[in-house]
């Protein structure tokens, strides 16, 4: 365990390239050093900041006033059991080695997810999802340290009560993710396509099966269109990812955005629910790709991107466009957008 150093400023450990200091970093590499690392700071009473990719999180300029541990433990074991295989991943492996790895090997259930940036530690939290795919499809357990019980524990899915971008981790701080074990299929092909745009990129039907290695390239051509896989020569990408949740309404709720917008685009959901493209309610309520506000910027490909194009924005810089779309959204179409980022600092 390695204390780098104090007021290490935090920017740089974040795809969205913003954020303040932390009064203490403490970098750990194996999961002995996390759970030491979060009892002599639970002991010590500081607050904690568990770092790993930082590509899902907004840090406000005024950084983190405790201790941040960055979470870099490595190490991937696998075995055999009613026919899956269940892959256990350390949770500062890199998420899309880990994808490409087990597309390598003839395991589906996470190749739609490729070209997400992070660790696999916070796959869970987010119950991170794209393209027809949650983790929380494959997820058997997750190792934790729990906080408030002072030990390791393992929890089964059923126990991370996984929601849509949501589980029983995300806004809470008693819980520290070491380890996620994936029950994958093995086989040549993938788990049937459940995405419209990304069946139409492969020329193929909903629910159709497409090899491995053919579903986690078009994956990523789709996501580099969108400006979704980090490329330090692409501006685009100098972003935290997807910043606004798609939001899910009532019954009530659709009726009136009808009303507002007939014909919209949604997905229908049971008991009258729907889902609403945030990126088409942002764009037509006028903020189109490339808008700009001060030093950030909506992508240029993807409307429901907020980027830091030059490096020179701050937290502050992003937040206010956040806010202005936001309310822009509300404003015509009566609904309020969630961000999906976490805020360390800050909100919205």
């Amino acid at each position: 365990m390695a204390v780098l150093s104090d007021r290490v400023r935090l920017a740089p450990y974040t795809t969205m390239r913003v954020g303040g200091p932390a009064r203490r970093f403490v970098e750990v590499t194996t999961p002995d050093e996390v759970v030491r690392a979060v009892g002599e700071a639970d002991d010590a009473g500081e607050s904690v900041l568990i770092l790993g990719g930082g590509s899902n999180l907004v840090i406000s300029d005024t950084g983190f006033p405790g201790t941040v541990i960055h979470v870099s433990t490595r190490g991937i074991t696998s075995q055999e059991r009613d026919g899956a295989v269940l892959v256990t991943a350390q949770a500062g492996e890199d998420w899309d080695a880990f994808v490409a790895r087990c597309v390598s090997e003839g395991l589906a259930g996470v190749e739609c997810l490729s070209g997400i940036p992070g660790r696999v530690g916070a796959t869970p939290i987010q119950n991170v999802g794209a393209y027809g795919q949650e983790v929380s499809q494959t997820i058997e357990s997750v190792e934790v340290v729990d906080r408030r019980a002072r030990e390791v524990l393992r929890m089964t899915a059923e126990e991370c009560r996984f929601t849509y971008r949501d589980s029983v981790f995300k806004g809470s701080d008693r819980y520290t993710v070491l380890s996620v074990t994936y029950a994958l299929t093995p086989g040549a092909a993938s788990q049937p396509i459940a995405y419209a745009e990304l069946a139409g990129h492969l020329g193929v039907e909903l629910g159709d099966r497409v090899p491995l290695a053919a579903a986690r390239e078009a994956v990523l051509a789709v996501r580099r269109r969108k400006g979704m896989v980090l490329d330090p020569a692409d501006p685009d990408t100098r972003s935290a990812g997807s910043f606004f949740t798609n939001p899910v309404l009532s019954a009530a709720e659709a009726a009136d955005l009808e009303l507002r917008a007939p014909g919209h685009p949604r997905w229908e959901l049971p008991g009258g629910q729907i889902k609403v493209p945030a990126a088409w309610l942002i764009e037509q309520s006028g903020f189109p790709k490339g808008y700009e506000r001060g030093k950030a910027r909506i992508s240029t490909k993807h409307t429901l991107a907020l980027t830091n194009p030059t490096g020179e924005a701050t937290a502050d810089d992003i937040l206010a466009l956040a806010r202005e779309v936001r309310d822009g959204v509300a404003k015509k179409f009566g609904v309020t957008l969630v961000n999906e980022p976490i805020m360390i600092g800050a909100s919205l």
